[in-house]
């Protein structure tokens, strides 16, 4: 990228947790877009394989993992040395974000992670029951901390690809859609106003609507689980039951879909892992494909943030859910994992640029149920076009670490408004900043349903006077 914009300036020091696949993505863009003092940057992770990349630019590395014993001891020094204000970059798994948020407000410091995670235990305790394992549950954490403590230094949680970017592209494909259909509106201006609108625009439900075609140079070795991004986090939120946000035009739940006993009631999960589950979704390019229900926060997020109420009575609510094809090799892998009982593979590896052939990571969001079916908006980001743009990460990884470009500049400019979602910052603004970033952005009309071409040989229980109810679209 020629002459890139430098969209602020960061003047204490910056704390990289992790040094993985986004870490590594992420170092770059922090050196193109901000102004620091490379002195005062230092990346923490218990893994140095990749340790090479930082030790040629003179940036300090900590080798090792933080711990709920450890994680003040050795945070509370690096966000505060020196003066000015840090800002922790959290790119990690098994750390938890509430108490790492908590610390970096603590501290005046900002804050952004691409995940609600817990410490390392959580999605793996036998000791807990399926509700606890969600993540609903992780966010009334975040959620708890926010009604606590409101105000204050900003810290943006799950601001990634999705969560995250997808929330951005939701409110932009809302627009298009009320101006495609002809509703005049005014400019939404609150949460209420975004439901509002969706409402009156017919909506009943979004997939964020996933395939990725990158192609990797060689085949996926027996007793490897390869992914384009972290397995680690793939593995882990594959094995939680499968979620989605609930809404309020669904007719019929599955047997075993469970409501929470909890918080605000926005979304249901299911007595199965979301990688074990599958739905009928839509991508342009892909067209009609088969995905993986896996739990995602946004699913939560979005359902909760465009619900309508009257009083206490939920008037409006879209259903939402991620709707994932990962690349072939990953499919694979998820087999082989389930084929012995949902243990994972010993050895992970993560695709990088240099590992594969072709092939691009098709993400938006498909909005569906309203005059004109179905539209999907979102990114075709190719891995040709990722390596002209961006070093250290394929098309996956570029969609994540320009989000995270993203809401760390909205949190330099609103540096006080505390705990926030992906969902409650400027979406406009956020885009404007990873446009660059994610090739093609297109919105793209559909007249396919959950339906089509069903029912085939074989009797289906199937609701045809609602082809996008969600007894439609899971795969049984």
């Amino acid at each position: 990228m020629t002459n890139p914009p430098i969209h602020g300036r960061i003047t204490g020091p910056i704390v990289m947790i992790g040094f993985g696949s986004i870490g590594k993505g992420m170092l770059p863009l922090i050196e193109r877009h901000f102004e620091f003092d490379r002195s005062r940057l230092v990346v923490i992770d218990p893994d140095d394989k990749d340790r090479r990349l930082l030790d040629e630019r003179g940036i300090r590395f900590i080798h090792k993992g933080l711990t709920p014993d450890n994680y003040r001891e050795i945070l509370k020094p690096l966000l505060t040395e020196g003066g000015g204000q840090g800002f922790c970059v959290n790119l990690s798994v098994d750390t938890s974000s509430r108490d790492i948020l908590e610390l970096s407000r603590e501290l005046g410091a900002l804050y952004i992670d691409t995940v609600a995670e817990p410490w390392l235990g959580f999605y793996f305790d036998k000791n807990a029951g399926p509700e606890a394992r969600t993540n609903y549950a992780l966010r009334e954490i975040i959620l708890d901390a926010r009604r606590r403590n409101p105000g204050g230094p900003t810290a943006v949680n799950c601001c990634g690809a999705n969560p995250g970017m997808v929330s951005w592209l939701v409110k932009q494909a809302l627009l298009n859609l009320a101006k495609d259909i002809g509703i005049k509106h005014d400019e939404p201006k609150s949460r209420e106003d975004w439901a509002a609108l969706m409402s009156r625009v017919g909506v009943k439900g979004i997939h964020v609507a996933e395939r990725d075609t990158q192609r990797a140079t060689s085949e996926k070795p027996m007793g490897v689980f390869v992914n384009t991004w972290s397995v680690e986090g793939f593995v882990s939120e594959g094995m939680q039951p499968a979620e989605l946000g609930w809404g309020t035009h669904e007719k019929w739940m599955p047997d075993n879909g469970r409501t929470h006993t909890t918080g605000n009631q926005s979304a249901i999960y299911l007595l199965q892992p979301g990688a074990d589950t599958r739905v009928r979704s839509w991508t342009p390019i892909a067209g009609s494909q088969r995905a993986f229900l896996v739990t995602h926060n946004e699913a939560i997020s979005i359902a909760d943030y465009f619900t309508m109420r009257e009083g206490e009575k939920v008037v409006f609510r879209p259903t939402c859910h991620y709707a994932y094809h990962p690349c072939n090799e990953a499919v694979l892998s998820l087999h082989e994992m389930f084929g012995n009982a949902g243990k994972p593979q010993e050895t992970f590896h993560i695709l990088t640029e240099d590992e594969i052939v072709d092939g691009i990571d098709e993400l938006g969001v498909l909005l569906y149920g309203h005059a004109k079916n179905a539209y999907w908006y979102g990114s075709q980001l190719s891995i040709e076009e990722t390596r002209k743009l961006a070093p250290y990460q394929n098309a996956t990884g570029l969609q994540v670490t320009s989000a995270v470009l993203a809401g760390m500049v909205w949190a330099l400019e609103n540096p006080q408004a505390g705990i926030v979602e992906a969902d409650d910052i400027d979406f406009r603004r956020c885009l404007e900043v990873q446009r660059p970033y994610l090739g093609p952005v297109v919105g793209v009309y559909t007249d396919w349903t959950p339906l089509e071409g069903r029912p085939g040989f074989f009797a289906e229980d199937i609701d045809t006077s609602d082809p996008w109810q969600f007894r439609n679209v899971l795969v049984r």
